[in-house]
């Protein structure tokens, strides 16, 4: 590969094919790296800087940098009725983002409940079992194939065995 001299955006730049996050302007890249990383850290490690009690009923949903209106602030949702337990343990998970990173990453921290109800519901299926309907059917009917007409026929009374 040959290398270019004296480009608009960097002093050298790489010839032929190259990655999205190469052909980006430097500043561009270091805030997308200083933001993204953070938070795609957070959630690939969230089991340690969380604790084993407090994976299994809460998770990061965002974070914000800072910036000169406010801190940086991490979202945390969390099931409903562990909010306390979350709470008492918010100095701890602040700590530990911080000697995670090395650096002031988090500020302040947020709670966001949500319920963990999980609703299954079952549709009562019509009398009628077939899974192709009548528009399926004279489609199929319209096809002028016999060979094609007939597997797809074939096909449709497997699913309606099944």
């Amino acid at each position: 590969m040959q290398f270019k001299k004296y480009t608009k955006q960097r002093n050298k730049s790489i010839q032929g094919l190259r990655s999205f996050k190469d052909t980006l302007p430097k500043n561009i890249k270091n805030i997308i790296n200083k933001r993204g990383q953070i938070y795609s850290e957070t959630l690939n490690n969230w089991k340690y800087i969380a604790g084993e009690n407090l994976f299994k009923v809460c998770y990061p949903k965002s974070y914000k940098n800072s910036n000169k209106f406010g801190v940086s602030t991490l979202l945390i949702m969390v099931k409903r009725g562990h909010e306390v337990d979350l709470e008492y343990s918010k100095k701890e998970i602040m700590n530990r983002m911080n000697t995670f990173f090395g650096d002031l990453v988090v500020e302040r921290v947020k709670f966001n409940s949500f319920n963990d109800e999980k609703k299954i519901t079952i549709e009562k299926n019509d009398l009628n079992l077939n899974v192709t309907n009548k528009k399926y059917k004279n489609k199929i009917n319209d096809v002028k194939n016999e060979k094609i007409k007939r597997s797809l026929l074939e096909l449709n009374k497997v699913f309606t065995e099944k």
